[in-house]
C-alpha cells in the first residue's frame, strides 16, 4: 500500500490499546518519573501517525512484572483487522536473546562450556559436514567458542548469502573484534544439534517458552497463529505475508506475542533460569565495540562516542552505560518487522516495542523517550542512519 494510503488508514480507525487485566495504574519511567496507560497510548499513537507505523506493541516490565502491554494500529491495513495483545509478530533476532538464555541453561548444566572449542563437539571436523565445506582450507574454524558465536566475535560476515560467490568464511581472526552474524548463531545450533544431539526447538519450549509462561510462541509455524498474526510492512507500504517458517533457526524463527515476550524479559530482569554466575556473564561486558554503526556489520570504521557509552557485546545482548547505569538491549529487524528490547539492569526495569514495520526505528527514539526516559541507547551506531520520524511523503 503507497504511504498515503497506509496513513489515511491509520487516521481513519481507531488505534485504541487492547484491554488488559490487572493493568497498573501508575507506570514506573526509566527516569524515576512514572506515567499511565492513557498516556502512553496519546504518546504512541501521534508518533505512529507522523511515522506512518500500521501497528506497534509495547510493553513495560518492572522487577520481574509485566506492569503494562498495549496495543495500536492494524495488524494487517489492507483487512482493516487490529493489532491486539494476542497478535502473533515475527521476533526476527529477538530470537537470539532468548536462544542465549538456552545455552546459558546448558553451561548451568555442564553439557556443554563457553570456551571450549566447539570442534570438540563434534563427531568428525567442521568443514567435513557439507553446510561448512566452504571453511575446509581456513583452520580458523578450530578455535570457535560458543563464547565466541554469543558475543559476535567469529569473524564471519553476517550471513554467507552477502558474499558475492555466497561461500562462508573469516573476515577477521575468531575473538579479534566485533561483527554481528547471524551465521555464528546458527553455528552454534548446529553444534548442539549435531554434535550433542539436541533438538534446538524442543530445548526452546522446555526451557524458555512454557517455562516463561510464553503459550503463543514458536521456533516455528503453527497452525493456531492463522487468525491473528501480523502482516508485515516496508519501507514504502508494500505488504508481506506472514512468513510461515517450517525450521527452527536460533538466529530468528521465533513467532510470539507483545505480552510473551515481555515475560522472557521479566525473567530475565530477575536471572530466572540461570545460575548468578551465568547471568553476570551474559551481561559483563565481553568484548568493546568500536564499529561505527551495527549494519552493515563489516564496516570497521569507528564511532568516536563508543567509549563513552561503554558499548561492548554481552552475551547475546548489547550493553552499554547511561544515565541511570548499565543497561542491556537487543533489536529484532528484516525489511518488514522492527523490534526493540531495552533494560535498565539496576532498576530491573525495561520496555519492549514491537512493529510489523521494517522502518519501526523511526519512532523507537521518541517514543522511548516519551514513555520511558531514554536510557542512553546508542540509537547512532544500532540505526544506519537514525530514520527521520516524519518521511518525506
Amino acid at each position: 500500500m503507497p504511504f498515503k494510503s497506509l496513513a489515511a488508514a491509520l487516521l481513519l480507525t481507531a488505534c485504541a490499546a487492547a484491554a488488559l487485566p490487572a493493568q497498573a495504574a501508575v507506570i514506573p519511567r526509566f527516569d524515576g518519573k512514572t506515567t499511565d496507560a492513557q498516556t502512553i497510548e496519546g504518546q504512541t499513537k501521534t508518533l505512529m501517525r507522523k511515522a506512518r507505523i500500521p501497528g506497534l506493541s509495547i510493553a513495560v516490565i518492572d522487577h520481574g512484572k509485566v506492569m503494562f502491554t498495549g496495543a495500536y494500529g492494524r495488524r494487517d491495513v489492507e483487512h482493516d483487522l487490529p493489532m491486539t495483545l494476542d497478535t502473533v509478530m515475527y521476533g526476527a533476532s529477538l530470537t537470539k536473546a532468548a536462544f542465549t538464555v538456552m545455552v546459558l541453561q546448558l553451561v548451568d548444566e555442564g553439557v556443554i562450556t563457553l570456551d571450549t572449542p566447539l570442534a570438540q563437539y563434534l563427531k568428525k571436523p567442521l568443514p567435513a559436514y557439507e553446510k561448512y565445506a566452504d571453511l575446509a582450507n581456513d583452520p580458523r574454524w578450530e578455535r570457535l567458542t560458543a563464547r565466541m558465536i554469543l558475543d559476535h566475535s567469529t569473524g564471519f560476515p553476517n550471513f554467507r548469502w552477502i558474499n558475492p560467490d555466497g561461500k562462508l568464511d573469516f573476515k577477521f581472526d575468531p575473538g579479534a573484534r566485533y561483527a554481528y552474524s547471524g551465521e555464528g548463531i546458527n553455528l552454534l545450533q548446529f553444534v548442539l544439534e549435531n554434535g550433542l544431539g539436541l533438538d534446538v526447538g524442543v530445548e526452546m519450549k522446555r526451557r524458555i517458552f512454557d517455562r516463561f509462561g510464553m503459550k503463543h510462541t514458536s521456533m516455528t509455524w503453527q497452525p493456531q497463529y492463522e487468525d491473528n498474526i501480523t502482516t508485515g510492512y516496508d519501507a514504502a507500504g508494500k505488504a508481506e505475508p506472514h512468513d510461515h517458517r517450517d525450521n527452527v533457526r536460533a538466529a530468528g524463527s521465533m513467532d510470539t506475542t507483545i505480552g510473551d515476550y515481555a515475560r522472557f524479559l521479566a525473567a530475565v530482569t530477575m536471572g530466572a533460569g540461570l545460575k548468578k554466575g551465568s547471568y553476570a556473564e551474559m551481561l559483563r561486558s565481553q568484548i568493546a565495540i568500536t564499529s561505527q554503526h551495527q549494519f552493515p556489520t563489516l564496516d570497521f570504521s569507528h564511532m568516536p562516542d563508543n567509549p563513552n557509552w561503554k558499548l561492548a557485546a554481552g552475551l547475546g545482548w548489547v550493553v552499554f552505560q547511561g544515565p541511570y547505569g548499565p543497561a542491556f538491549y537487543k533489536g529484532g529487524h528484516d525489511d518488514y518487522t522492527d523490534n526493540h528490547a531495552v533494560c535498565v539492569e539496576r532498576l530491573k526495569r525495561c520496555l519492549l516495542m514491537m512493529t510489523n514495520s521494517g522502518v519501526g526505528a523511526r519512532v523507537f527514539p521518541a517514543l522511548t523517550a516519551a514513555i520511558m526516559g531514554d536510557p542512553g541507547t546508542p540509537w547512532g551506531w544500532e540505526y544506519n542512519p537514525i530514520l527521520p520520524l516524519e518521511p518525506a511523503a
